[in-house]
């Protein structure tokens, strides 16, 4: 059996036979980067089925389709000096085109062209200096976030209730990606619970900016669109929460033990501030108790 990105996303998807997921999994057991690849496909994997099942929309402009095919080959076949070899984007691209199948509606493979897009932002930093979509740079809020914040903030703006309503991400997952979290990008991190102001918890991702890890931690309010927890280090002096208007996005941020936090959410919706205070004063709950961590909400490695 060839454990290739196909099969891999099948697997995810419970599409596999009964005895094709016994081999796979064989191979799981045998292979770290294997069972690596399988967890990150499980991170990325987003209901959008779902999501548009109601809906009576058009089929996928063929123009679309086409245009994404061209950034996928020309990612392909980039020199090694500008190739993106991280298994998370091969994961990306390898669940973007499983989108081109005519079931799938074309805003569901609109926002995922995007986010893939992003997702590539955030990895490498390619807008870093530039102009980045979605940002008033007249804004003097603007000004002061930092490059991080705005691209994580453009990142959630591509975000709608749809991306996260309809299923959180399986507890094994999340325990797995905390332990990535802890042991790759050397952040003991802890997820805490937002229930008190009306949030619940739906799943964690690792992204990267400029090659350094940046954590995102996605709620669901009872009503209106998702907000996001996001952490990164950064090693500078400590800094009181103070809100800002980034990416057309409602922001505040922090800074406490040399890790930077942004809670990224709609202008009209959730109480930020009273939000990040839970957070920031270390008085909230804590979820996903058995996955270990010296300090809360999250620490530096040593």
């Amino acid at each position: 059996m060839v454990a290739d990105d196909a099969l891999l996303m099948a697997y995810v998807d419970g599409e596999l036979s009964s005895q094709q997921n016994q081999e796979l999994e064989r191979l799981i057991d045998a292979s770290p980067d294997l069972a690596e690849r399988v967890s990150r496909l499980m991170a990325s994997c987003l209901p959008y089925e779902e999501a548009f099942a109601r809906q009576n929309l058009p089929p996928v402009p063929e123009s679309l389709k086409l245009s994404i095919a061209a950034l996928a080959a020309q990612h392909s076949t980039a020199e090694p000096a500008h190739a993106l070899a991280d298994a998370k984007t091969d994961s990306v691209f390898s669940r973007l085109f499983a989108f081109f199948q005519p079931k799938f509606a074309w805003p569901a493979l609109t926002f995922v062209a995007g986010a893939a897009c992003y997702a590539l932002v955030l990895q490498i930093g390619a807008l870093n200096g530039a102009l980045k979509p979605g940002v008033d740079t007249t804004a003097p809020a603007v000004a002061q976030a930092s490059p991080w914040v705005q691209q994580a903030a453009a990142y959630q703006h591509l975000y709608t209730r749809e991306t996260v309503a309809y299923g959180a991400q399986p507890t094994d997952a999340v325990t797995k990606t905390l332990a990535d979290i802890r042991d790759i990008d050397g952040l003991a991190l802890r997820v805490p619970d937002l229930s008190s102001a009306g949030l619940t918890f739906k799943r964690v991702q690792r992204l990267r900016f400029n090659n350094k890890a940046l954590i995102q931690l996605v709620y669901l309010p009872a009503s209106g669109a998702p907000v996001a927890l996001c952490v990164m280090k950064e090693p500078k002096p400590d800094q009181s929460i103070t809100q800002q208007s980034v990416a057309q996005m409602n922001v505040v941020t922090w800074r406490q033990s040399e890790l930077g936090y942004a809670l990224i959410g709609e202008p009209e919706g959730v109480d930020l501030n009273a939000v990040a205070r839970l957070v920031a004063d270390r008085s909230a709950g804590q979820l996903f108790t058995g996955s270990p961590a010296p300090m809360w909400i999250a620490s530096l490695q040593k």
